[in-house]
């Protein structure tokens, strides 16, 4: 089996992401699989090669190792190209304002579900740069995942005609990572749960251009005692504070034993972890973060 570990450089990685790197991580090497890694700096606004650097640093620190690193997505435009132009697209001239007063907001989690607006409008002779949305056509879609269990959506009324080129020309994330994991050949995709909702989505494109989808696991998500979710954005215990106050060991101990994964909080390396793991021991609900990582 091939897993992979694909963080984003945006930020230093805070408690959640490293969550979701070891139960990555520990599941590839249970199985004695194949660990890939990508630098996801798909967006050029927010990626900074600092941070990328940060990445390879921090992993090297807990002790999670990989045996080979996927191309950058910056450096991928051709593919993403080539597996654009086999889909049925169109322009979409729609301001953020029209959007929010034409579609619906989806109850879950406030995405809005395009109407299809510019679905049946010619090509307009304006200097605006249109987004390019992908034609959905009404089906469903259902797959198990490894922690969850049966998803099912019906995606033209969940999804509705999804964007797959910004305005700006940055391809968008769900087509981006569908090519990687694809062509890339990983079979198993270990995430947050907060991108279990994007999962048919991706599910549809790897079917539009011919690919088998892996296996899913998405992980519970690491919350705050108010129930918010950690971010980078809000520095929620990031790795540079994390590592002034912890070992690895006592890192990955107290988040084994937060996560049902051990029956104590005692210090253990990743590699020590391995001979515990197993996907039974994950629950559903969110892990809250509180006292344990007090200092």
């Amino acid at each position: 089996m091939i897993g992979r570990f694909a963080p984003s450089p945006s930020g230093r990685m805070h408690l959640g992401n490293i969550f979701t790197a070891l139960i990555a991580w520990l599941s590839v090497r249970s199985q004695d699989g194949k660990m890939l890694l990508r630098i996801e700096d798909l967006d050029p606004d927010r990626s900074k090669r600092a941070y990328i650097e940060a990445l390879y640093e921090d992993l090297h620190w807990l002790g999670l190792d990989w045996d080979e690193e996927m191309p950058l997505q910056s450096k991928r435009d051709e593919v993403y190209r080539a597996h654009f132009d086999r889909l049925k697209t169109y322009p979409c001239y729609c301001t953020r304002n029209e959007l929010h007063a034409a579609n619906a907001p989806h109850v879950s989690d406030g995405r809005t579900v395009y109407a299809g607006t510019c679905r049946e409008r010619l090509p307009q002779s304006t200097k605006k740069v249109p987004a390019w949305r992908v034609w959905v056509d009404p089906c469903e879609i259902s797959f198990a995942d490894g922690v969850f269990g049966n998803v099912t959506q019906e995606l033209s009324r969940e999804w509705g005609d999804f964007i797959v080129r910004r305005s700006d020309g940055v391809y968008a994330y769900q087509l981006a990572v569908v090519c990687d994991d694809a062509l890339g050949g990983v079979t198993e995709v270990v995430r947050g749960c907060d991108l279990l909702s994007s999962t048919p989505a991706q599910i549809w494109l790897y079917r539009q251009f011919g690919y088998i989808p892996p296996k899913f696991y998405h992980v519970p998500l690491l919350v705050a005692p108010d129930g918010r979710r950690l971010s980078k954005r809000e520095k929620d215990l990031d790795l540079a504070y994390l590592k002034e106050h912890f070992t690895p060991q006592e890192l990955i101990g107290k988040l084994a034993f937060a996560s049902h994964l051990a029956d104590s909080d005692c210090p253990i390396s990743a590699s020590g972890l391995v001979s515990q793991f197993s996907w039974q021991k994950l629950k559903t609900e969110p892990i809250v973060i509180d006292k344990q990582f007090a200092v």
